[in-house]
């Protein structure tokens, strides 16, 4: 056995993925914390429904309840939703491009742990005097009268977490521009890569102007500014056009991945190459492009006049046509293929049904004299989760299970996961379905209780019945997880027979190098073309060599842990003793880490070809 290849014991193992650089490893982190996240958002969202299943009910307060109601929204979108899709992106993009490894693994953990750190400081705020309370969007007006630290956390939680983001996607463009392996031009690049490629540009785009957003909430709750302060000459609009510029595009950061993940499965599993592969691409560009233009559709009602609501609903109307192309190329993929029903083909071809009901409704949304009656009521609340969880969860479920055996070596159960997903698709359609009704009936968004008698008892009862079941769809996916994981029965590197692509054909799990030798390749769908040609692996563009690989390192840990201190420090200055040294402290942890990061001589280490070649004899494949 090699030198880099030893096993560990379980303190070794925590050190390893306290300090790794290494793309699949930072993959297993963001699947494990923003798996913990959705569940804690899921309690949220239980939570809501419990409180909401009958009128009148007293389950939790109305000042609780729009705490669990700020924090579900805030926890699905920042903490959940997104660091799941980055572990895909993680785990899947580096492999399918041939890289062996992101551009910048150090910057790939720091990321990570800037994420980690920003979402764990928001949840703090449930045990220091009250999470945030005026809404995920947080609107000026409500959030600079809100007498907690709550909106604190908020901003300062969402800042750090924000940075992650930021610095993993220009990683992810900059290792897709850069690192993609001999041969693979743009227009070979699998649809998954496409897709990480053009959500990292959206994130390039889109983050920054949140994050002046919350600078600016920031130095108005904590430093006594009036940039939203109406009457002190602010103006409490201008949070929501920062908040939308951002909170726009990430909706498209959120559902192109999970575009990309959908193409893959269609693929495979209907043993057909993806249908109009280029116009697949160019409609993920122009979804990109147009996701800038349609933010104010959200501020139809705030009086923007009549020139820029028609401007706004025009835009908002034609993303439907890319994303109806895309629609169109899946249902001809699946049409005259041989498909087989495995999970991962059950959550995609559910998808395609329920998001579409969610676009519907947007173009619904869009036609702005309509927006009048719709706004702020339960039909935009639908509407919302038929996109969300209709094309966002459902991909990371399909994922999950498309590529656990990638990430992990063992196959998950096929029989629970078919369980997990007709329970998860009927409460879905049961908890979402019927909130358009009640928002055409009336019923306002975010309201903690409603009276009897007014025709909507039966819809939010059934609405939370549907929820219910969602939650036991989940607790058989965590009985999944912990059977699959005990049994550890390790799969080959294909082990869905129809893997198309570059991924597929290297080791489950992959080595931590990745690739042996770079592939070679020759078209689209790579690793399908040497299969066709009766070939076990992918053509090599280099003969065996030593091979550089980074040094784990354990500063980004530290770096960050420096700017989570300082935000104790920042949100408690004014009022407490400790507040200033706090901050001060936190910063010379920060740059002190930094620091060490200049001027340490890290070169990485090498693996020698002798190294390579007495691994492949130990696992007796012939070098």
């Amino acid at each position: 056995m090699s030198t880099y290849a030893q096993k560990k014991g379980f303190g070794a193992t925590l050190w390893d993925y306290l300090t790794t650089v290494d793309h699949k490893k930072i993959a297993i982190l963001y699947l494990i914390a923003g798996g913990f996240f959705f569940l804690l958002g899921g309690l949220e969202a239980l939570f809501i429904r419990i409180q909401l299943a009958v009128p009148n009910n007293d389950f939790v307060s109305a000042g609780f309840y729009n705490e669990i109601l700020t924090m579900h929204g805030t926890t699905m979108i920042f903490l959940a939703a997104m660091p799941l899709v980055f572990a895909f992106m993680n785990a899947v993009m580096p492999l399918q491009i041939g890289a062996r490894d992101v551009a910048f693994p150090f910057l790939n953990s720091l990321g990570f742990w800037l994420f980690f750190f920003g979402g764990v400081f928001l949840n703090l705020s449930w045990f220091l005097g009250g999470a945030p309370d005026a809404g995920w969007t947080s609107y000026a007006s409500l959030s600079l009268t809100s007498t907690t630290h709550g909106i604190d956390f908020y901003a300062l939680g969402l800042q750090i977490s924000g940075m992650g983001t930021l610095i993993g996607g220009i990683n992810f463009l900059v290792t897709i521009i850069n690192m993609r392996a001999p041969g693979m031009t743009y227009m070979r690049m699998p649809m998954f890569t496409w897709a990480t490629f053009v959500t990292s540009a959206l994130i390039l785009f889109a983050f920054p102007p949140l994050t002046v957003g919350l600078f600016l909430l920031i130095f108005d709750r904590m430093f006594g500014s009036n940039f939203f302060n109406v009457a002190n000459g602010g103006n409490t609009i201008i949070w929501e056009h920062l908040f939308w510029i951002f909170g726009h595009p990430e909706v498209y950061i959120l559902i192109l991945p999970a575009f990309g993940i959908f193409s893959e499965i269609f693929a495979i599993f209907s043993r057909k190459r993806l249908f109009g592969y280029s116009s697949m691409v160019f409609a993920t560009i122009l979804i990109g492009f147009l996701g800038f233009m349609v933010w104010a559709h959200h501020m139809f009602t705030t009086g923007l006049g009549p020139i820029a609501n028609a401007i706004f609903a025009v835009a908002t109307m034609a993303i439907a046509v890319p994303t109806g192309i895309k629609i169109f190329n899946w249902l001809f993929t699946m049409w005259g293929g041989s498909i087989k029903f495995s999970t991962p083909m059950l959550w995609a071809v559910a998808f395609i049904p329920s998001f579409v009901a969610g676009g519907v409704t947007g173009v619904m949304l869009a036609t702005a004299a309509a927006d009048y009656q719709y706004h702020d009521t339960y039909f935009v609340v639908a509407h919302f989760h038929y996109v969300i969880v209709g094309g966002v969860v459902f991909a990371l479920f399909a994922g999950a299970h498309l590529y656990w055996p990638k990430m992990f070596g063992t196959m998950l159960n096929e029989t629970l996961g078919k369980i997990t997903f007709w329970l998860f698709l009927i409460g879905f359609h049961l908890t979402f379905f019927i909130q358009h009704f009640l928002g055409l009936m009336g019923m306002p968004r975010r309201i903690f209780t409603f009276l009897p008698g007014q025709g909507l008892e039966t819809g939010n009862l059934v609405s939370s019945i549907g929820a219910a079941l969602m939650g036991v769809a989940v607790l058989v996916l965590l009985v999944n997880v912990v059977t699959t994981t005990v049994k550890n029965e390790k799969v080959g590197n294909d082990p869905w027979g129809d893997g198309r692509t570059l991924e597929w054909a290297i080791a489950s799990p992959p080595p931590f190098y990745n690739f042996k030798q770079l592939p070679l390749v020759r078209g689209l769908d790579a690793y399908w073309l040497e299969k066709m040609e009766g070939k076990k692996g992918m053509t090599p563009a280099e003969p065996i060599g030593d091979i550089h690989m980074p040094n784990n390192s354990f500063i980004p840990f530290v770096l960050v842990l420096g700017l989570f201190i300082a935000a104790f420090g920042t949100m408690y200055h004014a009022e407490t003793s400790w507040g200033l040294p706090v901050l001060i402290l936190g910063m010379a942890v920060t740059l002190g880490a930094m620091f060490v990061r200049s001027i340490k001589d890290d070169h990485g280490f090498h693996i020698h070809k002798e190294d390579l070649i007495d691994d492949d004899k130990d696992k007796g494949v012939k070098a």
